[in-house]
């Protein structure tokens, strides 16, 4: 007796896909009560489980907001920890600078000035996964306040890639004796120091 042999399958063979979650699923989860008690962010269609916030980075995140607010002050205002609708991901940046007045916004915010992240156990998934993402969103500047080397990442001038996906052309290490002029203020200056604990 001969063994029957399966026909062949007309389907494309494929790897298992991560389900990936809209912006209105993700506040769905959230309205349900999926989210109490933990901080998560929706990045790239991924919910993500962000890292507690240790003291250091309370300050940081304080000190960045504060020099901010001084220097966009008429031109834009400050989000801290609040969302930014980038399609498929809703961040919540530690300070985003958004043009305009708070006032004038209706819904969340879709881009960003500057957008700065305090990092200490996040700073590999902040330099890369994030500063992608931030990239990939035309976002034009992008600050990592580095607290383990105690410096100032600056990420600025998205472009394409060969390779293809988006990239920050301009990256900067500064020390905190060294100043930094945001893009959108080229004629304001801050002494990196002041943004760190």
């Amino acid at each position: 007796m001969s063994a029957r042999v399966p026909p062949q399958s007309t389907l494309p063979i494929t790897d298992p896909q991560p389900w990936k979650w809209s912006r209105k699923q993700y506040y769905r989860l959230g309205d349900l009560g999926f989210f109490d008690g933990r901080r998560v962010e929706l990045i790239r269609g991924e919910i993500v489980e962000m890292s507690p916030r240790n003291w250091p980075h309370v300050v940081s995140c304080r000190k960045v907001a504060d020099v901010l607010k001084k220097l966009f002050t008429g031109v834009a205002w400050i989000a801290k920890q609040e969302p930014v609708d980038l399609t498929e991901s809703d961040p919540e940046p530690d300070v985003a600078v958004i043009a305009g007045r708070f006032e004038d916004y209706a819904a969340t915010p879709t881009t960003a000035l500057l957008i700065a992240e305090v990092a200490e156990s996040t700073l590999f998934y902040d330099t890369t996964t994030k500063a992608g993402l931030y990239a990939e969103k035309g976002i034009p500047e992008y600050w990592v306040i580095d607290l383990v080397n105690r410096q100032l990442l600056v990420f600025r001038d998205p472009v394409p890639i060969a390779a293809g996906g988006v990239s920050y052309r301009t990256q900067l290490t500064l020390s905190p004796s060294e100043l930094v002029s945001p893009l959108a203020l080229p004629a304001a200056s801050v002494a990196v120091a002041e943004l760190l604990p």
